[in-house]
């Protein structure tokens, strides 16, 4: 049981990783004007936020029970 909840916080952290990393590369590259101050998510950007704050919620609940004196 142990080892596979640590498995499973290696598996969500390199994917949280990756889409962090796609979603500062797609925002640096699609919005160069400055003087936009609030720009709506729309199609694969709005997943790829959304997945992301699923896993970091997922995330959070897999380290706060590893992290439990019954492991």
């Amino acid at each position: 049981m142990e080892l596979a909840l640590f498995i499973a916080m290696i598996i969500v952290s390199a994917v949280l990783i990756t889409l962090v990393v796609l979603q500062a590369r797609t925002a640096g590259m699609a919005n160069r004007d400055t003087s936009s101050i609030y720009r709506t998510r729309r199609g694969l950007e709005k997943t790829m936020h959304q997945a992301t704050v699923t896993l970091a919620a997922v995330f959070l609940v897999l380290a706060l029970v590893t992290s439990l004196p019954i492991f």
